[in-house]
């Protein structure tokens, strides 16, 4: 059986999304690249049934990717929502999962770029039995901050803004292709790693997690009285959490002063200070 042939075992079906003005359109154009991408997905398809997975080395080598230190520093992150803190892993997590897996194609596409927010698309597929999860969403131009809500006009803040929301939908879909205890178990060995299977002492982790919150503007001060005890009295279990903590805030999916109570300035400490003597001159009348 010719290439040719095989490739017509895997139809692929396009549909058509209407777009408002076809007058700018070139439509050699369209139909060349739609040609493209139907070969292209026909091709993905065809070398994932000559080349399918093997589940075990697949398993094994999503193991060994957790057992480093490096990785496993990375594969979880932590927020604050209300009085409880959410944590999870991240899309570095769920790509290398992917990677070590095999035969999935996964990615964010911009479906279309308006005037103050972009339609974006995350997609999982599984090119070996055919599953696709994928999401449509639409993403606003504007950054949300406890001093309101700012427009975003630099093609450079808005590319920020779709790629930062679309990692955590695509996040979202290649999990939810993967199977479950392949990703169950992953955690648990990056728990392991984290917890100390590894050569660096627990002393010298706590110092090297300073020296990161630093880089954020988060000092010494301010994680012990996080805390509530002295920095070098951390736990492993703490040292994870925190891990988690900087993830979040590196990833731009928090910030510090969701996590930290921050100095107060000159400006605030004067305004307090006159606070006090005007309840101190109440009193005393």
């Amino acid at each position: 059986m010719s290439d040719k042939e095989k490739l017509k075992e895997y139809p692929i079906e396009v549909k058509t999304i209407p777009v408002g003005n076809y007058e700018n359109v070139n439509q050699g154009t369209v139909a060349i690249e739609a040609h493209r991408a139907i070969t292209e997905a026909q091709g993905k398809l065809l070398l994932a049934k000559q080349f399918p997975r093997n589940y075990l080395q697949a398993y094994a080598k999503a193991l060994e990717a957790c057992k480093r230190k490096g990785f496993a520093e990375k594969a979880f992150f932590s927020y604050p929502r209300g009085r409880e803190t959410v944590s999870g892993v991240t899309i570095r997590f769920a790509e290398e999962m992917a990677r070590c897996y095999g035969n999935m194609d996964y990615g964010i596409k911009e479906l279309s770029h308006e005037e103050g927010k972009s339609e974006m698309q995350a997609y999982a597929w599984d090119l070996e039995t055919n599953t696709v999860s994928s999401q449509n969403f639409t993403v606003e131009h504007i950054r949300e901050t406890r001093q309101g809500n700012s427009r975003l006009t630099s093609q450079r803040d808005i590319y920020e803004k779709t790629a930062n929301d679309g990692a955590r939908r695509l996040r979202s879909r290649i999990l939810a292709i993967l199977p479950p205890d392949l990703v169950e178990d992953c955690i648990a060995e990056c728990k392991k790693t984290l917890a100390g299977s590894n050569d660096m002492p627990l002393s010298d982790r706590i110092k090297q997690l300073v020296v990161y919150f630093g880089k954020k503007g988060v000092t010494q001060e301010m994680i012990e009285k996080r805390l509530g005890h002295k920095i070098e009295a951390m736990t492993p279990d703490e040292v994870a959490d925190y891990i988690g903590i900087y993830n979040g805030i590196n990833q731009k999916e928090t910030t510090v002063s969701d996590w930290f109570e921050q100095p107060k300035t000159a400006s605030q400490i004067s305004e307090l200070m006159k606070e006090e003597e005007e309840k101190a001159e109440k009193a005393d009348k």
